[in-house]
């Protein structure tokens, strides 16, 4: 189920998009810092419109800077290209055709079945099995996916204490079917912050970092913070509404374990194409967890995140599955899954704000700020991690990174703060939207199911957005400035 925009207000963004951009680069607005800068702004205005109204395709308003910056002068063509061909953009390819592969073979599934049945048949325990299972799977794969999978497993159990508990009233069943459907919807998205290829806002996040300063975050150091993050906010996730705000008084549900028994016997015991699938998965897990140490002893840089990537999916095509049939784990038609359009987004975003920089927008709006005087870094944390949280809630994750981490690295130069430091926290922030069906594409997905009303997920994202801003802001002030990303 899909929330989108109604139609009036799309045809009304299609048109007002350009318009902006036109008013703009005429009228010239007070920006005495370089001859181009109008032109980027207006183009900036223009492309956030069409994101918000999806007006266009997000893939497609990317590319409006491959056409805006060198007709204006503002950025060469071949400069204008190169943030589209950015590393980041081949690290996030290399972990969807991982992904991809896992799904394919339903290494993925077998994987979330089996931590299910591990955690009990009370409701709580389905509910932490379940929330577990989606956290974990949501660190590798689209947080979409993890939400598409879990859901006919969930529904399958709520339909089977509907139909034959007779022992425990509605309101515990109302609780439990919301409780799971919830949990889900959120762990999806928790479970994504935990690692740079979780979520494509980090993976966009490691690419400004890289283009802005030349510094490259290991997924090793990233785990460092966002492993933290990710489990404190899933374990308040599970006791906020498991414990405070839909309590859960289950004790078993009679007939669930049947239900995940069938599941993993129709899954079948594992073939050779899913052992190896996993093998790859391992291999390429630990190379990007080990690679520091691997490089200090052989004294070189032979691996990074991205070529540890790219050599992962790269495998999945050239390992057969049946040698006699010259059959593989992966072939190109598999690729068409594949969503090419959030590689052309990195790449937009990127060439955007290397336009904003080129032209001194980042650095003005970050000067103008920090005129108005001093402040302290946990104010500011707070300030930015409220906004974007509130501000993920009506708007695409990926486009909120977009827009607003060149702003906060200019903020960040102004003040003289590490941009990392202020960077991440809005980057963890930008994937906390839990009040809407509309916030992300999982709560859209369980929200879908009917077993949940608005008013129940307003209520309970309103206190995990809350959880969410003293989390990160709490554990970025605490652990960013100590480790050495």
């Amino acid at each position: 189920m899909e929330f989108a925009p109604s139609l009036h207000i799309r045809k009304v963004g299609f048109f007002l998009g350009p318009l902006l951009f036109i008013s703009f680069t005429i009228f010239q607005p007070g920006l005495s810092i370089h001859l181009q800068a109008p032109v980027t702004l207006g183009l900036l205005v223009w492309m956030v419109t069409w994101w918000i109204t999806e007006a266009a395709p997000m893939a497609v308003v990317a590319l409006l800077p491959l056409v805006i910056f060198p007709a204006f002068g503002v950025l060469p063509i071949d400069k204008a290209t190169m943030p589209y061909a950015n590393t980041s953009v081949f690290l996030f390819m290399g972990g969807f055709l991982i992904a991809l592969a896992l799904e394919k073979h339903n290494v993925h599934e077998r994987i979330a079945l089996h931590l299910i049945q591990l955690t009990g048949t009370s409701g709580k325990g389905i509910v932490a099995g379940f929330s577990l299972a989606t956290g974990l799977l949501s660190m590798w794969i689209s947080n979409t996916a993890t939400a598409m999978m879990m859901l006919p497993i969930a529904v399958s159990v709520i339909q089977l204490l509907q139909k034959n508990d007779t022992l425990n009233s509605e309101k515990d069943k109302k609780n439990f079917a919301l409780a799971l459907m919830l949990s889900i919807g959120y762990m999806a998205s928790i479970g994504g912050m935990a690692t740079i290829i979780g979520t494509p806002p980090n993976t966009a996040f490691v690419g400004f970092v890289k283009d802005f300063y030349q510094h490259d975050i290991a997924f090793s150091k990233w785990l460092l913070i966002g492993l933290p993050v990710a489990l404190l906010l899933g374990l308040s996730c599970y006791l906020l509404i498991v414990y405070v705000l839909f309590p859960l008084k289950l004790k078993k549900i009679v007939g669930s374990e049947t239900i995940i028994s069938e599941k993993l016997k129709q899954l079948g015991k594992p073939q050779i194409g899913e052992k190896l699938v996993l093998f790859v998965f391992v291999c390429t897990a630990l190379a990007w967890i080990f690679q520091l140490p691997i490089n200090n002893f052989l004294e070189s840089e032979v691996l990074n995140d991205t070529n540890v990537a790219i050599a992962g999916g790269i495998t999945m095509f050239l390992i057969p599955e049946r040698w006699r049939d010259f059959t593989f784990l992966l072939h190109w038609e598999d690729t068409k899954k594949l969503p090419w359009g959030i590689l052309l987004l990195f790449g937009g975003g990127i060439c955007l704000a290397k336009g904003m920089g080129e032209t001194g927008i980042i650095q003005y709006i970050g000067d103008s700020i920090a005129e108005s005087g001093p402040v302290s870094l946990i104010i500011l944390l707070l300030i930015i991690v409220t906004a974007s949280v509130l501000l993920t809630e009506i708007m695409s994750n990926i486009a909120l990174v977009t827009i607003f981490i060149p702003v906060v690295f200019g903020m960040a130069n102004s003040f003289n703060i590490n941009p990392i430091l202020l960077g991440l926290p809005v980057t963890f922030a930008a994937s906390s939207g839990y009040m809407l069906p509309i916030s992300t594409p999982p709560n859209a997905i369980v929200f879908s199911s009917g077993y949940i009303r608005m008013k129940d997920m307003v209520k309970a994202g309103f206190w995990l957005d809350l959880a969410s801003i003293i989390i990160i802001v709490f554990l970025s002030w605490l652990l960013l400035d100590k480790i050495e990303l």
